[in-house]
């Protein structure tokens, strides 16, 4: 099984910069999109619903903000859309599909760069997140969360990192969030556990030349059950052609 993460900064926007003829000729299995900035009723262009898969859409409230995608080939079992608090189910920020005993999702964790009061929104969103998770782990399900998740978590992931210590992304509180994830509650960076090089980065700023210098940062995950920690193959960020300020990051399981 072949799945994708891909914050596209716009799903009509990624659309004209040739993202669905590249999915064309991609051998996934399902695609996760984060930040899709459009409502249900502006994405009946047939591009949006691509062939080959059962296309399911969560947008948020407020027009041209926010909102999350998930394709899958294989029909799901079952659709769920929110986590149960505002920020979530407002904004759009998590759809998950139930296919038998797996569950795959694509969530997109709020960023906090642009004001105290949005960090402030983001760590509460965290501490909410993190108790769904602790309860993801005592059910019987197997979990792959693909997202944007807007935090680096170890020095390996952002290309300037000591600056960067104060800045929301890689604050330490926020590492330590991703500590707690990993480390005691036993979820896995699926991506590290084929692929421990540096300079693996997913987002870039548009300022600049960071892009074509390959000073970014590595924000987009799929984060794992640890039953799953064997069954990851392979791992690409696609990076030839830019279809937004974040790339395409593909993972290969074998399920």
């Amino acid at each position: 099984m072949r799945i994708m993460t891909f914050n596209c900064n716009g799903i009509r926007a990624a659309a004209r910069k040739g993202f669905f003829d590249w999915l064309a000729g991609c051998e996934v299995d399902v695609v996760c999109l984060q930040e899709t900035k459009a409502q249900i009723d502006q994405l009946s262009d047939p591009i949006f619903h691509p062939a080959g898969f059962h296309c399911f859409y969560f947008d948020a409230i407020k027009k041209g903000y926010s909102g999350t995608a998930i394709y899958c080939r294989n029909e799901p079992d079952k659709i769920a859309r929110g986590l149960g608090w505002k920020i979530a189910d407002e904004e759009g920020r998590y759809i998950q599909a139930d296919l038998g005993n797996l569950s795959i999702a694509s969530l997109y964790l709020p960023s906090g760069s642009s004001s105290e009061e949005r960090q402030q929104r983001k760590f509460a969103f965290m501490d909410d997140y993190m108790r769904h998770m602790k309860k993801q782990r005592k059910d019987d399900r197997e979990y792959i969360i693909c997202g944007d998740w807007n935090i680096c978590h170890k020095q390996i992931d952002l290309k300037n990192w000591r600056p960067n210590q104060k800045n929301s992304g890689f604050l330490p509180e926020e590492r330590q969030w991703l500590d707690v994830l990993y480390d005691k509650l036993g979820y896995v960076d699926a991506f590290r556990e084929v692929n421990k090089e540096a300079d693996q980065y997913s987002w870039w700023s548009n300022r600049g030349q960071a892009r074509a210098n390959n000073v970014g940062w590595r924000l987009d995950y799929q984060v794992i059950s640890p039953t799953l920690r064997e069954k990851v193959i392979d791992t690409e960020i696609y990076t030839e052609q830019n279809f937004s300020d974040h790339a395409p990051v593909t993972l290969e399981y074998n399920l």
